[in-house]
């Protein structure tokens, strides 16, 4: 049901990249399998996160790819919705990354991402109702000021 993606964490001493651990990404939802292309997308969010960095110029462009293919005719579907809400709602395999250090509105999105975004496909009144639409989250990540390159 899970499958994990490479991710790369640089070794500070000789400037390597050494394979670690990622968090595992749902496969299939209800037999409908998730595109390939969500996990990398998932993936660079967490690697964003995990960095806890001050420029969140990177992790809000994460969020926006991520967000652009879920909103998109091909990344739409029930098992990359329902994949994509529980990979942010569980929090599986994270272990201390969390986002507890970006601004509230950021924070707000990336919670929103594990509320309802699972509903986008079947109930979509209900996703759209609490603002969980993938264009409603991006509409809201692109009216941020860090998404507009204002740190």
């Amino acid at each position: 049901m899970f499958c994990s993606a490479p991710q790369l964490k640089r070794d500070p001493l000789d400037g390597t990249k050494e394979p670690m651990n990622a968090p595992p990404v749902t496969e299939a939802y209800n037999g409908e399998p998730v595109s390939p292309e969500l996990a990398p997308l998932l993936i660079a969010v967490y690697n964003e996160l995990s960095r806890k960095s001050d420029d969140l110029r990177p992790l809000v462009g994460a969020v926006e790819r991520l967000l652009i293919f879920v909103a998109s005719p091909v990344g739409r579907t029930n098992a990359n919705c329902w994949a994509a809400d529980l990979f942010f709602a569980l929090g599986e395999g994270w272990g201390d990354v969390d986002w507890e250090h970006v601004p509230e509105a950021l924070g707000d999105i990336l919670g929103d991402m594990g509320s309802a975004l699972h509903d986008t496909v079947q109930a979509p009144a209900m996703a759209e109702n609490f603002e969980c639409l993938p264009e409603q989250l991006l509409a809201r990540l692109r009216t941020l000021e860090i998404a507009k390159g204002a740190v």
